[in-house]
């Protein structure tokens, strides 16, 4: 890779999973890094950042602007020294938007332990809902269920195509769902077909409570991790009757959302600064030390540093908020969690 080159980071940190694409000026995936969060959000960041500065060969500099959505986007956005943190609803339309095309009416997202849909009209989101309670529509359920019969979970999809007959599998509840999965295997239906039924369920669930009542309208695009599953793609255009895009980049969307955002961020934060520095020889010289001046983001150096978190309920009122403080090197640099702003003022 060329030195020198301008980048942008997004960092979408959620429960099962941290996602890190870097996206270079002419809006290029230049790499891409899925992590395991496992309940460590701060190490599954720095660790994201360690890959890109040994294996990609940038530094800090090269970096113009970084954005944060997820779960963890505010503990990551802190961390890292964020320019913009968004939810996962703006980055997921946004990446849509920008990769895929600015008539997608509907965003089906599936992670492993939330779901969620977007409805858009004329390239804005005017309706959405998700799915943070019960595991029976998430990636979860799929994984519990292939770890119990010793399957990959990358192979249910592609079983999933070669049934004969879809089992029937409850879709309400993700416990009721694996044993109606054992008892179909117990009494001899096939596995092929126990697994479409699997398929079929999931997308049962998801359409009978995060896409209830919603304007499913295509063109549709699928994302997220389950997304990989297609055996639950041909499952959803079985129950939408229309074709399901599943795009590139289909598991890193939210964090390809917030590189376009960042970039946005520093495009705006821009304007009021390349005035003051004219007498630079060329708009590109200009171009770029403003946009070393203007990011947030504290380098890749950060993977050195260390971070922790601790909490504590204010008895202020009757409120009894936790406090979420983040510390670097015992330093505090950032209080969240209550409602009124007395601590995190």
């Amino acid at each position: 890779m060329r030195k020198n080159m301008a980048y942008y980071l997004g960092i979408d940190v959620g429960s099962i999973s941290t996602n890190l694409v870097l996206m270079d000026e002419q809006c290029n995936v230049i790499h891409q890094i899925y992590l395991r969060t496992e309940g460590q959000p701060i190490k599954a960041v720095k660790k994201g950042l360690l890959e890109i500065r040994d294996q990609v060969g940038t530094d800090s500099m090269d970096i113009l602007g970084v954005g944060t959505t997820g779960s963890g986007r505010e503990l990551s956005g802190v961390v890292v020294g964020a320019d913009i943190v968004k939810d996962e609803i703006t980055a997921h339309a946004v990446a849509t938007l920008e990769t895929v095309g600015p008539d997608i009416r509907t965003i089906i997202e599936i992670g492993g332990q939330d779901s969620k849909i977007i409805i858009l009209q004329d390239g804005i989101p005017v309706d959405f809902a998700m799915n943070t309670v019960c595991a029976a529509g998430t990636g979860s359920m799929l994984d519990n269920i292939a770890q119990r019969v010793g399957i990959a979970v990358e192979e249910l999809g592609p079983r999933a195509l070669e049934c004969e007959e879809p089992a029937d599998i409850a879709a309400r509840c993700a416990v009721f769902g694996e044993s109606d999965f054992i008892h179909a295997l117990q009494i001899g239906v096939p596995m092929n077909d126990v697994i479409a039924g699997l398929c079929q369920a999931l997308v049962r669930n998801y359409l009978n409570n995060v896409g209830k009542g919603k304007d499913i309208q295509a063109p549709i695009v699928f994302q997220g991790g389950v997304s990989e599953n297609v055996g639950v793609r041909k499952a959803f255009e079985r129950a939408l009757k229309t074709e399901v895009i599943v795009p590139e980049y289909n598991t890193v969307m939210g964090a390809i959302g917030m590189c376009y955002l960042a970039r946005r961020s520093i495009d705006n934060a821009l304007t009021g600064v390349t005035t003051s520095m004219l007498k630079l020889q060329s708009a590109t010289q200009t171009s770029t030390i403003a946009r070393e001046r203007i990011t947030k983001f504290v380098g890749l150096d950060l993977v050195d540093i260390e971070y922790e978190t601790k909490t504590f309920k204010c008895d202020g009122c009757a409120n009894t908020c936790r406090i979420v403080r983040a510390f670097r090197e015992k330093d505090i640099i950032a209080t969240w969690g209550d409602r009124c702003g007395k601590w995190s003022t």
